[in-house]
């Protein structure tokens, strides 16, 4: 075979394989897709693999309408969407009290006095969670899941932190109110003698009290270490 016969070979070789998939469309209207194709005088050997000359398909090259290349669009990822930590009760009342200016010991007095910190405590009045929200109070508060710990925690300190400016500071007041409620605490003061309330107020108390020698005893030792 001379030179120019093998390059006029080669052209039409070239000519009929197709190395990218394709989808062979036929005069009937179906379709076939291969990865490849070969003219073998009259007949169209679609190949259905790229690598195995195996699994072909011969069809009756004017059975064939035309060729469609197989353009398939692939769509950019939308942004991922981060769920937010979930914190532990811990850290929900430590960032509600650096919010609120709030010593994270005193809410954990009033959680520990609400609830016993179980997230989804319930009162036989219904008050839900850690903090112990009634349902207007937290819809008031925009609190959806009061058995959520960090929207319970948020909610309640909020609401806290309204009484301790309602009542100047007064955090045996403010305590008062947020157990029995504020208007019955506006209206009667320190006159208010509920037996209830001064048990709430004196556990919350005796808790916090606790809480703070707790850390005047870490701070002690610390500094005897740091003496030594």
């Amino acid at each position: 075979m001379s030179r120019r016969s093998i390059l006029v070979f080669a052209v039409a070789l070239l000519a009929t394989c197709c190395s990218a998939a394709e989808y062979a469309v036929m005069r009937n209207g179906f379709a076939l897709k291969h990865e490849r194709r070969e003219v073998v005088g009259d007949v169209t050997c679609l190949y259905l693999t790229a690598t195995s000359s195996g699994s072909f398909v011969d069809v009756p090259t004017s059975d064939i309408e035309r060729f469609e290349k197989d353009e398939i669009v692939i769509a950019p990822e939308g942004p991922k969407i981060v769920p937010p930590p979930v914190l532990t009760i811990d850290q929900s009342i430590s960032q509600a009290g650096e919010r609120h200016h709030i010593d994270p010991d005193f809410i954990t007095s009033v959680v520990r006095a609400e609830s016993g910190f179980h997230p989804r405590a319930v009162s036989p009045k219904g008050a839900r969670g850690l903090m112990q929200l009634m349902p207007m109070t937290a819809r008031n508060l925009r609190v959806s899941d009061r058995c959520n710990i960090d929207q319970n925690v948020s909610g309640g300190v909020r609401y806290l932190a309204w009484l301790i400016q309602k009542f100047h500071g007064d955090l045996r007041l403010a305590s008062a109110a947020y157990y029995a409620g504020e208007n019955i605490v506006s209206r009667r003061g320190l006159a208010y003698r509920n037996p209830d309330v001064v048990a709430y107020v004196s556990r919350m108390r005796a808790t916090y009290l606790r809480f703070a020698q707790e850390k005047t005893e870490i701070s002690e030792t610390i500094q005897k270490r740091d003496i030594r």
